[in-house]
């Protein structure tokens, strides 16, 4: 087994999706039904937008986001992970995929580059992909693979498990070390309303990386206490991503919805160009 302070520090960094602002996201976990229209082919301009949290919070950690991306007249799905297991939240991301109509942008914090990474190889409307202060393995690599190449970090020292295999995050440490440019107000309630994540889904490898043929952009949160900037940086490296450097902790998506917003809006426009060429 190893040490609970690498599992520890491995955990914290891809858990976090971010609070969000009194908006409220539009989420999505239900199972599609017979109704349910199948995945659109790639064609026309980038106009939904599919964003996917990570541990210790729930689809609505992404209000913020949502709000401003509506603002542009996206269509935006906040899908709700069940944290149980990579696959299980790898199944409901798909589920949400499969209500889309037309090209998606699928974007991931934390943790939920990893569920990305697998989700977008075989989803024929997911056109590219955004990774906001996330991990993004390669073929046959976790969560815990990734964060072995990255050293200790202080958010690590917050996790700990309970005797049902779940992980929790400290909360009189969540503010420090996870969100230290958000309101305590505000973490004060993220960290009551916790959403706890399986320990065994950081051993799940992917089975397929979507990054591999499907521009990449990346968010890279220089403030971060969970997963370090150097981390951050060597990842996006290795999948060929377009680096966008923001001065944030790794709650981005609550303390910079805005900046997060325009890097997403960015990229669809981008990708948009590339449709109609």
């Amino acid at each position: 087994m190893l040490p609970k302070r690498l599992l520890c520090a491995a955990v914290l960094c891809l858990c976090f999706a971010g609070v969000g602002t009194p908006a409220l996201a539009q989420t999505a976990a239900a199972p599609a039904t017979a109704s349910t229209p199948p995945a659109a082919a790639l064609g026309g301009p980038v106009r939904n937008i599919v964003l996917v949290h990570g541990a210790f919070v729930d689809g609505s950690s992404w209000n913020g986001v949502v709000a401003k991306l509506q603002q542009k007249g996206y269509h935006v799905s906040s899908v709700q992970n069940p944290l149980t297991s990579l696959a299980d939240d790898v199944a409901a991301t798909r589920r949400v995929l499969e209500r889309e109509n037309g090209p998606v942008l699928l974007v991931g914090h934390s943790w939920g580059g990893v569920v990305i990474t697998e989700v977008a190889a075989n989803a024929p409307n997911v056109a590219g992909l955004v990774y906001v202060a996330a991990l993004a393995p390669q073929l046959h690599e976790s969560a815990m693979d990734v964060m072995k190449a990255g050293g200790p970090m202080p958010a690590g020292q917050s996790i700990s498990k309970d005797a049902n295999g779940f992980l929790w995050l400290d909360r009189a440490r969540y503010h420090a070390d996870l969100a230290a440019d958000v309101p305590e107000t505000v973490t004060r309630v993220l960290a009551a309303a916790q959403v706890p994540i399986a320990a065994s889904a950081f051993d799940e490898p992917v089975d397929q990386v979507g990054w591999k043929d499907k521009p990449s952009w990346y968010v890279l949160t220089t403030k971060d206490r969970a997963v370090s900037p150097d981390l951050q940086k060597m990842i996006a490296g290795r999948i060929g991503a377009k680096v966008v450097p923001v001065a944030s902790s790794h709650l981005a998506p609550v303390s910079h919805a805005g900046a997060v917003a325009e890097a997403i809006d960015h990229a669809a426009r981008e990708l948009s160009r590339q449709q109609q060429q």
